[in-house]
């Protein structure tokens, strides 16, 4: 849900007291029924948005064990996980946390949000592009520091980052571990009573090797354990907010894993392009499909596509084709199968985001590879199946 201004309402209630056979007439302020919902930012990269549906299990456990007034918000919407839920997050899929400080992007998010807790799940895309650890450190204490001037008392979860095992960094098994063993002492110098911050052990007990479909992305088996491991210290961190009866029956997990995989090269322009798809009108079953550029450099590429149901009709699947116009080549793909032949490219759904109902979505990506001057944006035909 978006943020909307705290309403209190303040009413003067009469109150006569007899002194001395003297009536004194006072008023007083009583206080509104109705209190503030908690607002709540999921902080980090595509382990967290792209769709990081640990997000969702975790609102649903929030929300049957009677923690309801509370407000998940960013700048980013839901994606995907098959169910409704409150999914805006600040989850930025390629992003590393010492660009982000580094360029001051987070207070424009925390203006427009204003949260009151802060989960951060940062530093995995910093890891496998070899930033060294007392750097990543200074970004979390530059990141901190912005999220008191934006609330002095905001309470602050910081994890210490999941296993990641990829097959193209076998150095960041052990950089994550080295970052991991850092992040206690660092939250202890940086802690205060007034805005306190709770480190989260994501490490122990997950596996990349059964935990995620890729060695650093959540499979469905990750997600529950993140919201697992996420729900103790955030249940504490709600303590002033008073749980409601619980609800009667659970909702269904949510289906899937997270879609943006990490990219080692650092990007010299974080700004988005994208265009729609020449698909069909929405009918009763069809897509579309929209491209985006999400981060560029002197030889190479990060782009995204995002698929919608445009019907009204659940699908079970989906395709995309596009064909490049200036000689790109697609290196790595992620959250769809991806194969291009000389420039004709198809992106095809996979097992865990095809199924769509009406006007949900889905994303990929890729990195590839371009000759430093012309990237046009290419025309886009979504089939559904």
């Amino acid at each position: 849900m978006r943020w909307r201004p705290r309403r209190v309402a303040i009413l003067a209630v009469p109150l006569v007291v007899l002194l001395g056979g003297t009536q004194f007439l006072i008023t007083q302020p009583a206080s509104s029924a109705t209190t503030a919902a908690t607002r709540i930012m999921a902080l980090g990269d595509s382990i967290t948005g792209s769709p990081g549906c640990w997000r969702a299990l975790l609102w649903q456990r929030l929300q049957e064990n009677g923690y309801t007034n509370i407000d998940m918000v960013g700048t980013q919407p839901a994606q995907g996980c098959s169910i409704a839920y409150d999914g805006e997050n600040e989850g930025h899929g390629g992003a590393l946390v010492t660009t982000v400080a580094d360029q001051n992007q987070l207070p424009a998010w925390l203006a427009a949000t204003l949260p009151d807790v802060v989960l951060m799940h940062f530093g995995t895309n910093d890891v496998w592009s070899n930033r060294a650890t007392d750097t990543i450190l200074a970004a979390y204490s530059t990141l901190v520091d912005q999220m008191r001037a934006s609330n002095a008392t905001m309470r602050i979860l910081v994890a210490q980052i999941i296993p990641m095992n990829p097959s193209t960094c076998p150095e960041c098994a052990q950089r994550a571990i080295d970052l991991n063993a850092a992040i206690p002492a660092w939250a202890a110098s940086k802690t205060t009573s007034a805005s306190p911050i709770t480190v989260v052990d994501q490490w122990t007990g997950f596996d990349p090797a059964t935990d995620t479909y890729d060695g650093v992305h959540p499979n469905d088996a990750g997600d529950q354990k993140m919201s697992d491991t996420w729900y103790p210290p955030l249940a504490s961190a709600l303590a002033g907010t008073t749980p409601s009866a619980p609800a009667s029956s659970p909702a269904s997990s949510p289906a899937s894993s997270p879609a943006t995989s990490p990219s080692s090269a650092s990007p010299s322009s974080a700004s988005p392009s994208a265009a729609p798809s020449s698909s069909p009108p929405p009918s009763s079953t069809g897509c579309s499909a929209t491209y985006q550029i999400v981060n560029q450099w002197e030889s190479g590429f990060q782009g995204g596509v995002t698929v919608t149901n445009t019907g009204t009709a659940a699908i079970s699947g989906w395709t995309v084709t596009f064909t490049f116009a200036d000689g790109q080549t697609i290196t790595q793909s992620w959250n769809a199968t991806v194969t291009q032949s000389g420039s004709s490219v198809t992106v095809q759904s996979t097992t865990w985001n095809g199924e769509l109902a009406g006007a949900a979505s889905a994303s990929a990506g890729f990195l590839a590879t371009w000759d430093g001057s012309t990237n046009a944006v290419p025309a886009m035909t979504c089939t559904a199946s």
